[in-house]
């Protein structure tokens, strides 16, 4: 008998394994994988930003020169020398952030992880946007919380409707401030102004989840919640939209006490993040590489949102409506009354073009009412002709639904 006929064992899975999920993205991107279908549904970083040369370099010198220290294991906080780069790099004036705030992550959906493990208990009350990162939502449904959806309109969140009564025994507000997954929002300045005033009367932190900030195509750069907060701020960032996502290397910025529950949690979770991976990424980035680097990504992504927008105007109906993102990777589609995006889906697929329907990006069904009319488009690894047959294509299955 071959070992694939024997009987599946059943085994007691935990009460919380049950409970979990797929991601709908993760799933999603099995079939967008047939090299046929025109895939807006991945958040990826385009593969023709990935600075593949000096990656190799760097790895080739670090083994070459000290290649115990990259192979051993190493501190759950992460490798000194990124750790200060990365204080270095998000210190102001005003908000100095010192090396010891500093934990590096394996990518930061490991630090949402860590946070749900230290800040959440079975009803803790967790506010979020509306819609908000499905990659949070997973994370901290492990913990099984209460989620609250905050009051969001075409600018993001909306501080002024953030209530006692609404926030009142909070663990955490989660926000993406800057080109929200999924609509590329960016939270203006007086609202940001508005949210770290909040944080700092509050008894609760906000996380301030950042993988996008560099990726500004329009307009000034606007200041982080952190560097108008930093004792009342967590923040969040990653080196995979500005290098390439296969490190996994992400870190968390938080005030000394929570940094030290996080540093336990890690430490059950995987000892530390690979010190060759970290070293690689320091040693790419130490010496100003990335204020060459992210100017030519910012340039090439812009273009294909650029090509997005106008194939969008050509050839959607006019009773579908979209964002123009300031930066960032995404396009938030608004759907007529009557077209359901999961529906559209099942019909786009059969077009060989994939997206991401609306409803998995809302955490409560109250928030998710008309979820059903939302999509989130991606564009930045889709080369500008192929986006103008993707979104023709599109527009010709919605006309034909009106």
């Amino acid at each position: 008998m071959l070992q694939n006929d024997l009987p599946t064992p059943q085994w007691q899975l935990s009460e919380r394994a049950r409970k979990l999920t797929s991601s709908a993205i993760r799933e999603l991107l099995k079939i967008t994988e047939r090299p046929e279908v025109i895939s807006f549904a991945g958040g990826l970083p385009s593969p023709a930003a990935f600075p593949v040369e000096e990656i190799r370099t760097a790895a080739d010198r670090i083994l070459r020169d000290s290649p115990t220290a990259a192979l051993q294991y190493s501190a759950t906080e992460g490798y000194m020398p990124l750790r200060e780069w990365v204080a270095a790099r998000h210190s102001t004036p005003g908000a100095p952030i010192d090396p010891s705030q500093v934990l590096i992550t394996t990518g930061s959906q490991q630090a949402l992880e860590l946070l749900g493990k230290v800040l959440i208990d079975t009803g803790s009350r967790v506010l979020v946007e509306t819609p908000t990162y499905l990659g949070a939502l997973q994370s901290f449904s492990l913990y099984e919380p209460e989620f609250v959806s905050l009051p969001t309109d075409d600018h993001g969140l909306v501080p002024e409707a953030l209530t006692a009564t609404l926030t009142q025994c909070a663990r955490l507000l989660y926000a993406q401030p800057n080109f929200q997954n999924p609509t590329g929002r960016r939270l203006p300045l007086e609202r940001r102004q508005a949210l770290a005033a909040l944080a700092m009367r509050s008894s609760f932190p906000v996380i301030e989840d950042d993988p996008y900030g560099a990726l500004c195509y329009r307009g000034e750069p606007l200041p982080t919640l952190l560097s108008m907060a930093p004792q009342h701020v967590v923040h969040l960032g990653s080196f995979s939209k500005i290098l390439a996502p296969g490190l996994r290397v992400g870190y968390i910025i938080a005030p000394a006490g929570l940094h030290f529950k996080l540093v336990q949690a890690k430490q059950a979770t995987d000892l530390h993040t690979p010190s060759l991976n970290q070293q690689i990424v320091h040693e790419v980035v130490r010496n100003g590489f990335l204020d060459n680097h992210i100017p030519k990504v910012r340039s090439m992504y812009r273009a294909q949102c650029d090509a997005m927008l106008a194939a969008l105007e050509r050839d959607m109906p006019k009773s579908v409506t979209w964002n123009q993102p300031e930066g960032g990777m995404f396009i938030w589609l608004q759907l007529p009354p009557g077209i359901d995006s999961t529906e559209l889906l099942a019909a786009a697929l059969k077009e060989n073009v994939a997206f991401v329907p609306g409803g998995p990006f809302y955490a409560t069904p109250a928030s998710a009412a008309d979820s059903s009319r939302t999509l989130r488009l991606s564009f930045v690894t889709v080369p500008a002709e192929k986006i103008a047959v993707g979104i023709e294509r599109l527009g010709k299955l919605l006309a034909a639904r009106l």
